[in-house]
């Protein structure tokens, strides 16, 4: 499931290729994916503009030049495309949206989804997450009055959108092992010195997957050679049974709440 790091490069790759351009119509396969009635989505775009794009945690705010704003979750499967009829991937897309011969495919939406809001509407859908990590004034200080009283896992805490929003498996475990902190723990044992450990490898995992394009190895259009770069840099994450970077002690993997996880249990404690 694309990350923030994901949906950060998505915001920054499209703000450069659709960004202000005319919308020259729009296409729906999967009216589910929408809020709207496909008409009236495919009417409000037709001849309109997306005149800003913002991200929020996992999501992209698509805002039009009319005042509507679509809200993009992809979920687990989702992933965008840019380009011509003839570059687009052999994958069965649910919206599609026309900039003339350009095309923004929106692929695998069967659990995520494209949404039509008003500004207060979509402010109202956001108000239920947790702070970002990377959010200027998230500092430490903040970070550990959210651990006050908390007792519970490690790693379900940092994936829990309304504790911290924007952070999902494959980053809650990189940035567990940066810290050197076991995922399994429970928030209320880690120790100040382990809350800071915790607190700048979200920053460090965090923006170093943004500088490297994310995990998630789909090109947004041809020639891309960003998206997906920082899925050779995991060093934890899929990487069952390899050696660990750090003490050539083999990874392992588990569950956690039904999550999956991976970690060394030589150089994290």
């Amino acid at each position: 499931m694309p990350e923030l790091p994901e949906m950060e490069t998505y915001r920054q790759q499209l703000t450069r290729l659709i960004q202000n351009s005319p919308i020259t119509g729009a296409e729906v396969t999967r009216p589910k994916s929408l809020n709207v009635d496909p008409d009236r989505f495919i009417q409000k775009l037709t001849g309109n503009r997306i005149v800003r794009i913002e991200r929020r945690a996992k999501h992209l705010l698509f805002l039009l030049g009319s005042g509507e704003v679509l809200l993009l979750h992809l979920m687990l499967g989702g992933w965008m495309f840019y380009g011509t009829e003839e570059e687009k991937p052999d994958r069965t897309s649910q919206v599609v949206i026309h900039f003339g011969s350009q095309h923004l495919y929106f692929i695998g939406l069967r659990l995520g989804y494209l949404h039509m809001h008003t500004i207060p509407e979509v402010e109202k859908v956001l108000s239920k997450l947790g702070p970002e990590p990377l959010d200027p004034g998230f500092i430490l200080t903040r970070f550990q009055s959210l651990l006050k009283g908390k007792n519970g896992n490690l790693k379900v805490s940092l994936v829990d959108q309304s504790f911290l929003s924007g952070i999902g498996n494959c980053y809650s475990d990189e940035i567990c092992f940066i810290a050197s902190i076991l995922p399994m723990r429970k928030l209320s044992s880690l120790t100040n010195e382990e809350q800071n450990r915790l607190f700048q490898a979200m920053r460090t995992v965090l923006l170093e997957a943004i500088q490297y394009g994310g995990y998630i190895d789909e090109p947004l259009f041809v020639g891309d050679r960003l998206t997906g770069q920082f899925d050779a840099k995991c060093r934890v994450y899929d990487r069952e049974g390899e050696p660990c970077l750090r003490c050539g002690h083999p990874l392992l993997k588990t569950e956690i709440s039904s999550r999956k996880c991976f970690y060394c249990a030589n150089c994290q404690s």
